[in-house]
């Protein structure tokens, strides 16, 4: 059985790499938090509650913007959407008609001969 004596020598090792532990997991929460105010997302408190409301006009212009661009992108995804569905349907359509059109052509050179 290990006894506290036994761990004296390692001790220094021990208090370094919590202090060491400690500080990475400070300079973590420092860095999310930057980048979470780079990127504008919201800061919360450590409950969840709102540390910077996002009501700001430049916020409110944001908001705008992007709404904007998703009904355009929306727009633009039901018009690839029927284009698409345009090609299947040119491709299945004129593949089923070009083999029956084959198989007319080789009953019609039968009948020929």
């Amino acid at each position: 059985m290990m006894q506290f004596t036994d761990l004296l020598p390692y001790l220094g090792w021990i208090i370094g790499g919590a202090f060491t532990l400690g500080a990475a997991g400070i300079v973590a929460s420092v860095h999310t938090t930057r980048l979470k105010i780079k990127n504008g997302y919201p800061l919360e408190g450590m409950w969840g509650q709102s540390l910077k409301p996002g009501n700001t006009s430049q916020a409110q212009e944001r908001v705008a913007l992007l709404t904007q661009e998703n009904a355009q992108l929306r727009a633009e995804m039901g018009a690839m959407k029927d284009r698409l569905a345009n090609v299947e349907r040119i491709v299945t359509d004129s593949g089923y008609q070009l083999s029956h059109e084959f198989e007319r052509l080789k009953d019609s050179g039968k009948e020929a001969n």
